[in-house]
């Protein structure tokens, strides 16, 4: 049974990896988020397998966190993606110059 969470953590790893691609050859913003959520969920999922492979249930907690973790960075990635930008603004708060 172990060899089969091996397997399976070592299959997370090879999508992880995957995702990375997807991160860093993205076309836009919104396919890298996509894949940055994907880590986060990726990094659960292989937390989880080690708590049960260990017996430890304290791990599963932290899985927990990565999850809460993760669901708050596509909530700020969506609000910063629904405001316009506007390079005026940044140009007027630097009238002291």
């Amino acid at each position: 049974m172990n060899y089969f969470y091996i397997a399976v953590v070592v299959t997370l790893l090879l999508c992880l990896i995957l995702g990375l691609i997807r991160v860093l050859a993205g076309p836009d913003n919104a396919n890298r988020m996509l894949a940055a959520q994907l880590f986060g969920t990726i990094g659960t999922t292989v937390v989880i397998v080690l708590s049960v492979l260990q017996h430890n249930e304290e791990i599963t907690n932290v899985a927990l966190v990565f999850t809460l973790l993760a669901s708050i960075t596509v909530v700020a990635f969506l609000k910063l993606a629904e405001q316009p930008f506007d390079s005026t603004t940044i140009d007027s708060n630097n009238d002291d110059r």
